[in-house]
């Protein structure tokens, strides 16, 4: 068997920044390859908030090949541009804000991809000529909960979930799956299962989220896709030692081939596109979806969807198992910054974490000729 080459990508990961950057210094932001934010940029997204927030992520002291990815959360409540129009005088009666201009902070910005439930190709260089890629997919939504954006009744959630395209490498939601990094105050599971279950089927090797605060740090879930009579089950979870736990050390999760713990996941390809250069990022976005109700349509009950076997049969998942085997792991992280959850006072004032470094091997791919 051949190994592809590949180049180390290291991931910094950050959510539920609310506001701290490290700008004030809330928290220290480790440089790296990829910057992701899964959302709560702010308290309640006005445009201040927001400015300030897009000021720290550019100003990030990182490589000049760095992608930004950035999605909302349920607090970045001007983002959601339907539920503004009905609720914002909830928040600002007084200085009422312009959903269209806090939306273009992030829009007219050329270092940030900004994600509302969409897919984005991100394509890095790599030395000699060669390049790697990946297909993410980001989306502000998460589980109705009092008055919040970006907010999805329970009859929803599969249907918003399934459109998570198959091919994708790396999931960037704000909510957490149900079980995974979602523990919150009271103990109870308070992630989504149908993002669970959409994550059975895509299997990515990335799924980084936050939202809930307490659930910080990141797990390893491999797939069981032999199991025909339980749908969308797990063989096995193994949770992630933080080795930045109250010390200097940095919050990194290596899962290169190097270290031993790369995951078994053979997702990972690209379509082969133009000469990229040395200093450039090439980014395709498909699927704009400005609100949840132009995401939503009937959807018909597939008996077969989440259930494993070797062999197509009437009982098998075909779509998402046929030709995909060599995807049974998924890394999902959870990387609140935020420590501390609303209003903060019991918990004797705001906390922070350190962001989650990941670093994970991409296959390399040869760069196509300029011939012009």
């Amino acid at each position: 068997m051949t190994i592809p080459a590949t180049r180390k990508v290291r991931f910094v990961c950050v959510s539920d920044t609310h506001n701290a950057s490290p700008l004030n210094g809330s928290f220290k932001l480790p440089r790296g390859d990829v910057l992701v934010h899964a959302g709560d940029l702010s308290n309640q997204g006005s445009l201040s908030e927001l400015r300030k927030t897009v000021d720290w992520i550019e100003k990030a002291d990182f490589e000049a090949k760095i992608m930004r990815v950035v999605l909302a959360g349920n607090h970045d409540i001007t983002l959601d541009e339907h539920f503004y129009a009905e609720n914002g005088c909830y928040f600002h009666n007084q200085h009422p804000q312009d959903p269209s201009e806090c939306f273009n902070l992030f829009k007219a910005s050329p270092s940030i991809t900004y994600l509302n439930h969409e897919a984005a190709t991100i394509r890095l260089p790599a030395p000699d000529g060669h390049q790697c890629s990946f297909k993410v997919f980001g989306s502000p939504y998460s589980p109705a909960k009092g008055l919040w954006a970006f907010g999805y009744p329970p009859e929803q959630a599969s249907a918003l979930w399934d459109q998570i395209p198959l091919d994708t490498d790396v999931v960037l939601t704000h909510t957490p799956p149900q079980y995974h990094c979602d523990e919150a105050r009271g103990k109870g599971a308070a992630g989504c299962d149908a993002l669970r279950q959409a994550l059975w089927r895509v299997r990515p090797q990335l799924a980084i989220c936050g939202h809930i605060h307490e659930g910080r740090g990141a797990e390893i879930v491999r797939w069981d896709l032999g199991m025909s009579n339980v749908k969308y089950k797990e063989e096995s979870v193994v949770r992630w030692d933080d080795p930045g736990q109250s010390n200097n050390k940095q919050s990194l999760l290596d899962l290169t081939f190097k270290s031993g713990l790369a995951l078994c996941n053979a997702g990972l390809k690209e379509e082969i596109s133009p000469l990229v250069n040395e200093h450039d990022v090439r980014i395709t976005v498909s699927g704009q979806h400005p609100d949840l109700g132009s995401i939503l349509s009937p959807v018909e009950t597939q008996d077969t969807w989440g259930r494993g076997g070797q062999t197509p049969s009437g009982r098998y998942d075909i779509e998402a198992l046929f030709g995909r085997l060599g995807r049974q792991e998924t890394c999902i992280i959870n990387a609140a910054i935020m420590a501390s959850s609303w209003p903060h006072k019991g918990s004797g004032g705001k906390k922070y974490n350190k962001p989650i470094v990941v670093d994970i091997d991409l296959p390399l791919r040869a760069n196509v000729a300029d011939n012009g």
